[in-house]
């Protein structure tokens, strides 16, 4: 079925069909990857020890927030 056919059916459900099924499509989005999440974790601890060497500068929160 195309995207817009399979829309144009979903939006003719009652609102809490919809919440249900919008429900599990963001679920099964949220499927972690083990390689993704050790990368993650080596990249922030890499950065966290630079901090703390003094070979990577800290922003503080007020100017960070400014940025966001």
């Amino acid at each position: 079925m195309v995207t817009a056919e399979l829309e144009a059916d979903v939006l003719k459900l009652k609102p809490v069909d919809r919440a249900r099924l919008a429900e599990t499509l963001l679920q099964s989005l949220d499927i972690s990857d083990e390689r993704v999440e050790r990368l993650w974790v080596q990249e922030s601890e890499s950065r966290y020890a630079a901090y703390k060497e003094g070979r990577l500068k800290g922003i503080p929160l007020e100017d960070f927030r400014l940025r966001s």
